[in-house]
């Protein structure tokens, strides 16, 4: 079974279909009771990372997250809250990777959204492989990286791993069947 964190983020729905079509069970929740009965956790994202963090606070979620020790993904905004702190709304994260997330600079046209392509030398994915994105907000390469992408004139982190924490900056609930791989390389690998 996999957990889906219900903390009020905007693309719960494009994950459960996303789940389903795989023909996945999953289970959408905020209680730590149920998610302790995964096997794999889902962070979906979308939204203000102010918000989002107040949020899993209120609802008693960040020590959990923060001492999970099953398969964990966060997606977009999901995964940049894996990390120390934002930009967005001076707030403080996480803390599961070191590093922080900034906002694109103003000569870019933000969000930057669409398809992308991604870069990798050990994510088991073609080099010429496109994802979507839609984000105003990056982590810059750390040590946490294990793919890239190049927005203008920026490299960004578009998938981190630390220990058993994934994080993927784009979307792959709606990056077609690339995506869809990457969703079922999470749910079958340990």
């Amino acid at each position: 079974m996999i957990g889906i964190i219900d903390y009020g983020s905007g693309n719960i729905r494009s994950v459960q279909n996303a789940l389903t079509r795989i023909g996945v069970d999953y289970v959408l929740t905020d209680q730590t009771s149920k998610l302790d009965l995964c096997d794999k956790v889902i962070l979906p994202g979308v939204g203000s990372a102010s918000s989002s963090m107040q949020a899993l606070q209120n609802k008693g979620l960040v020590q959990w997250i923060q001492s999970c020790q099953m398969p964990f993904l966060g997606i977009c905004l999901g995964m940049q809250l894996l990390f120390e702190y934002s930009d967005e709304g001076d707030t403080e994260c996480l803390n599961i990777m070191s590093g922080k997330t900034q906002k694109f600079k103003a000569s870019k046209k933000v969000p930057h959204m669409g398809w992308n392509q991604l870069t990798s030398d050990t994510v088991d994915i073609d080099n010429d492989a496109y994802c979507y994105f839609v984000h105003s907000y990056y982590v810059p390469i750390t040590e946490h990286t294990i793919a890239t992408c190049q927005y203008q004139d920026e490299i960004f982190s578009s998938i981190v791993k630390k220990n058993n924490f994934l994080g993927m900056q784009f979307h792959p609930e709606k990056s077609g069947l690339v995506g869809q791989q990457l969703i079922v390389n999470f749910l079958t690998n340990e």
